[in-house]
């Protein structure tokens, strides 16, 4: 199949799409910067940092979201001024876009958003790179229309970002062929290994819920299937008492021998 790797096609490189799930203060966000930073020179990847400054679609409206735009973007910049590293976040509503444009390298849509056309619209405007999580609701072939859209409005430097199927009430599911039926669409495509273990709507309790246990297992598998140009994962060194999605990061102690052996794993793929 025909690719248009636009991010990697000078260096081929695995994607790193990495940090914490929102940003909780300025110096955990510049210590996790620093931290993956370091975990990806190690292994050659090219590294985003990821941290969002809104969490949109909280369970609870008493939960945390984050610092809110205008703060959030201080703290990004100053993340990727200080440490010397890109960034990648989301945007929930077009008006958003421009001003996100300004310190972010990748704009991320998430998945319950990945068809509202104006948000679209409004990401391809900026020119630049586009990360789009491919919805819960989605199979691979109907995010054709996405691409469409984005072809349309004269954007073909975008991803496709699988992140889970749901299926039954509250538990998603990962169709691995699903990553392979994505690559197809002819865009790079990255899998979000985090999300995936999520308890959709906070589970039955509505509380932060997930299976963070099984977040290796996943990744490993996702880039054995050999199509993958990078992964997506929310990390922090405290999961525990995270603000936001806890149960579903990884430990930042766990992603240094996670990412050794997700690099093997790649390397026999492309023997």
């Amino acid at each position: 199949m025909t690719l248009n790797y636009y991010l990697i096609m000078n260096n081929n490189k695995f994607l790193l799409l990495a940090g914490p799930c929102v940003i909780e203060s300025q110096d955990n966000v510049l210590f996790l910067a620093e931290a993956l930073k370091k975990i990806a020179l190690n292994h050659d990847v090219d590294f985003y940092f990821k941290a969002s400054w809104d969490k949109a679609n909280r369970t609870k409206a008493t939960n945390y979201r984050g610092p809110g735009l205008e703060e959030g973007l201080r703290i990004l910049d100053n993340v990727k001024k200080q440490v010397g590293v890109k960034i990648v976040t989301d945007i929930h509503e077009p008006y958003q876009a421009k001003p996100v444009a300004e310190v972010a390298d990748i704009i991320q849509i998430p998945a319950f958003l990945c068809r509202q056309t104006d948000l679209l619209k409004a990401a391809a405007g900026t020119g630049k790179t586009v990360n789009i999580k491919k919805g819960q609701f989605s199979s691979p072939e109907e995010m054709n229309n996405v691409v469409s859209k984005m072809e349309y409005f004269g954007c073909k430097d975008f991803m496709l970002c699988e992140r889970g199927n749901c299926f039954g009430y509250n538990n998603l599911v990962v169709d691995m062929t699903g990553l392979v039926r994505l690559a197809k669409l002819g865009y790079p495509v990255l899998f979000d290994a985090t999300h995936s273990v999520q308890i959709s709507g906070g589970g039955f309790n509505y509380g932060n819920s997930g299976k963070s246990e099984y977040v290796p297992y996943l990744a490993k598998a996702a880039v054995a299937t050999g199509v993958l140009s990078g992964l997506f994962m929310e990390v922090h060194n405290d999961p525990a008492n995270a603000l936001c999605d806890g149960s579903c990061m990884l430990r930042l102690d766990e992603m240094e021998p996670l990412l050794n052996q997700l690099m093997k794993i790649r390397e026999i793929t492309q023997q």
